[in-house]
């Protein structure tokens, strides 16, 4: 063979090296040649570890753990605990892959189960040396020398001063084939121009176009999505009632999800606005988060939990002039917030959830209305200061009100001129219009 022939054979044998390296990296063929498989390998993106970890010989879960400083150091599991299935568990934590300690828990089942048999749970472990640990499980067996142990890696290892971000929306579970994509997009841009920097959302499922507006915020990078694939291991239910709902977990385990954000953040956001995916809080006496925050604190000092009270706008009643029926929106799967103005009265003789904006340092366990332990105290924020936004459509008794029952409140409208070029741009670039 001359030179000019092996020349052209390494050539070529190089580009089909190349081409079917290319091949392998954009679909799923399997390589052809052992050689080829560590490409292949390369190629496919890394499984991220699973958000929910059997706890073997038991009917429980873990879900994620972080060293409490508040309790001298001690690890808390976030877990997923059947209420009449409790037997003695013990805590296995390394600070090396060999040196492992087993120690006895402490379960704490948070209150607020509404008669569902799983619900949230703190595991307590308390030990010598703990904040030298790297990873944690939970056992059912005291003896653990023998037994293989999937271990979750310990958060939470720094006590932090200055944070990443000012403000973190925690929205617990999405599930189902939920495609509210108008209103989502809305929300997130409203939260943005009040200076929200960081959005957690727990999703199990969701709509194909709401997919593609999750992928473009996530890939901004305000939109941390934690994958909770809870309906894999449990039958969650779909509402908060057990009577009514029934279910193994209250409303698709958002007491967990909720728990696990405010820990997760801990030391990551100076405080978490903790409410539901069609809610808005929104400041009526300042013009964002950080100046009603300000407000807040120096008017209630000593403050670590505040109560914001929800008011519906149902989706039942329109803006009459139609201004904010856009064309641009026509084609977009969801609720317009801009053309829902008219406000419900706040219900008497019945209970009116809030929802709340903690500092999460000061929070032990939280509940979806008020905090269950905490340090300080509550502060009940005034309906001219700040109100939570939720349009929905009516579906409790009483809520059907007819137009001159209601009040006209135009809050959001003062955000038009950035708010729908936001909407409209996010809308563009996520691939869902024109």
């Amino acid at each position: 063979m001359d030179k000019n022939t092996l020349k052209m054979s390494v050539a070529l044998s190089c580009t089909i090296l190349i081409f079917f390296t290319l091949l392998l990296a954009y679909t799923d063929i399997k390589p052809l040649h052992p050689y080829m498989a560590p490409l292949y390998k390369v190629a496919k993106k890394t499984e991220s570890p699973s958000s929910i970890t059997p706890i073997e010989d038991s009917e429980h879960f873990m879900v994620s753990a972080f060293i409490d400083h508040r309790l001298g150091g001690a690890i808390r599991v976030i877990s997923i605990i059947k209420r009449n299935s409790l037997q003695p568990l013990y805590c296995v934590y390394c600070s090396t892959e060999h040196d492992c300690k087993t120690v006895a828990t402490e379960v704490q089942v948070h209150t607020d189960h509404f008669g569902f048999p799983f619900h949230v749970a703190d595991v307590i472990c308390k030990g010598n040396n703990m904040q030298y640990a790297r990873r944690v499980t939970i056992t059912t067996q005291e003896n653990t020398s023998n037994l293989k142990m999937k271990y979750l890696p310990i958060n939470n290892k720094e006590v932090k001063n200055t944070f990443k971000f000012d403000f973190t929306v925690c929205f617990s579970s999405l599930f189902g084939n939920y495609n509210n994509v108008l209103q989502f997009a809305q929300t997130m841009e409203m939260y943005k121009l009040l200076g929200v920097q960081h959005v957690v959302l727990y999703k199990t499922s969701c709509g194909k176009d709401l997919e593609k507006l999750l992928k473009y915020y996530e890939s901004e990078g305000i939109l941390e999505i934690v994958s909770w694939p809870i309906n894999k291991f449990l039958n969650p239910s779909s509402g908060w009632n057990f009577q009514e709902h029934e279910g193994d977990l209250h409303y698709n385990g958002q007491l967990v999800t909720l728990n696990e954000c405010m820990y997760r953040h801990m030391y990551q956001s100076k405080y978490l606005l903790l409410n539901d995916i069609d809610e808005i809080i929104m400041p009526y006496k300042h013009t964002n988060l950080q100046s009603l925050m300000v407000y807040l604190q120096s008017t209630h000092p000593g403050a670590s939990v505040f109560i914001v009270k929800s008011h519906l706008f149902p989706t039942t009643q329109f803006e009459e002039s139609g201004k904010f029926k856009r064309k641009e929106w026509n084609n977009i799967p969801g609720v317009n917030i801009m053309e829902h103005i008219y406000r419900a009265p706040e219900p008497k003789n019945v209970y009116n959830p809030a929802k709340m904006i903690v500092n999460p340092r000061k929070v032990e366990q939280t509940s979806v209305h008020s905090s269950l332990k905490y340090s300080g105290h509550f502060c009940f924020v005034a309906f001219d200061v700040s109100r939570m936004i939720h349009v929905r459509e009516p579906f409790q008794n009483g809520e059907n009100l007819t137009k001159e029952q209601l009040f006209v409140d135009k809050r959001v409208w003062d955000f038009k001129q950035e708010l729908i070029p936001n909407v409209d741009r996010t809308l563009k670039l996520s691939g869902l219009s024109t």
